[in-house]
């Protein structure tokens, strides 16, 4: 028995899961629904308040899918009720983050600046505070779609190793490099 798969996910207040007849579970909660398209042989069924995932086989296949699921469902559950949020900060000379309606314009020190469309999904904030790195915050219920457009920011300009200069995530940790040095003869 998956060791992820087995365990049911307790529904918090407000949360309601319903499952249709063509496998899709849909999740609805104060901060707005999800819906996920489960695989035909995974069984998702709610019971005393808590939602339950099963296989009906062994195989590798169900096994792999069992677990899959179950975290796909659970990160659906969280999000909806409590939302995933991604902070990252802009480490340079120069680098600045502001909103403009509904794209992001970063200025990451290239010749332009790089502006990002949000989804409409997602909220992002940009806050700079004097003497501090700007910060941009993005706020989602969709775990993977927050997680993805942070990916997205961050690739405009990773982080180098040898000045610690780039985008990077709040609480990040670079492993820096030491520089060239002189030659002594």
């Amino acid at each position: 028995m998956s060791r992820i798969g087995k365990l049911p996910i307790s529904l918090p207040s407000g949360v309601q899961v319903s499952v249709d007849n063509d496998n899709t579970v849909t999740v609805k909660g104060p901060k707005g629904t999800l819906t996920q398209q489960v695989d035909r042989d995974i069984a998702v069924s709610t019971e005393d308040g808590s939602v339950v995932v099963t296989r009906p086989t062994d195989q590798k296949r169900h096994k792999a899918m069992h677990g899959l699921y179950r975290a796909l469902i659970n990160n659906m559950i969280t999000g909806v009720s409590a939302g995933y949020e991604h902070k990252l900060e802009l480490v340079g000379v120069g680098y600045k983050a502001a909103l403009n309606g509904k794209a992001l314009e970063l200025s990451l020190g290239y010749s332009h600046n790089v502006y990002l469309a949000m989804p409409p999904e997602v909220s992002a904030t940009a806050v700079t505070e004097k003497g501090k790195n700007p910060i941009v915050t993005l706020t989602s219920i969709d775990k993977q779609l927050v997680g993805q457009v942070a990916a997205k920011i961050r690739s405009l300009r990773k982080v180098e190793p040898y000045k610690g200069k780039g985008v990077r995530f709040v609480g990040e940790i670079v492993r820096r490099k030491a520089g060239k040095t002189a030659a002594k003869k």
